[in-house]
């Protein structure tokens, strides 16, 4: 998922389009971990970048997405961009 989200609806309050992006991305999440894991991969894993637009995009890992945009959405801003890529991922071995 590559997407910028608009925060500013006219036909909406911003609580409620809040809501519906943060649906939509669990949504997506959702979607994605229903699909076949390959062989040799333990689950999948999510590469995500969010910022004001695709160029200046920083990196966060999957469970601070909802904590940035609740900053962004104090902050007051028009829109924000979200990226969202999903990957193998493999648990790492324990120590015993």
């Amino acid at each position: 998922m590559k997407k910028t989200f608009i925060l500013n609806v006219p036909n909406k309050t911003p609580e409620r389009q809040l809501d519906s992006i943060r649906s939509e991305i669990k949504k997506y999440l959702a979607r994605e971990r229903r699909k076949p894991i390959p062989e040799n991969v333990d689950f999948w894993d999510f590469d995500c970048k969010i910022g004001e637009t695709a160029q200046n995009a920083s990196v966060i890992k999957e469970v601070e997405i909802k904590a940035m945009i609740n900053q962004i959405a104090a902050e007051k801003k028009e829109s924000f961009y979200l990226e969202i890529t999903a990957k193998p991922g493999h648990k790492a071995a324990r120590k015993r």
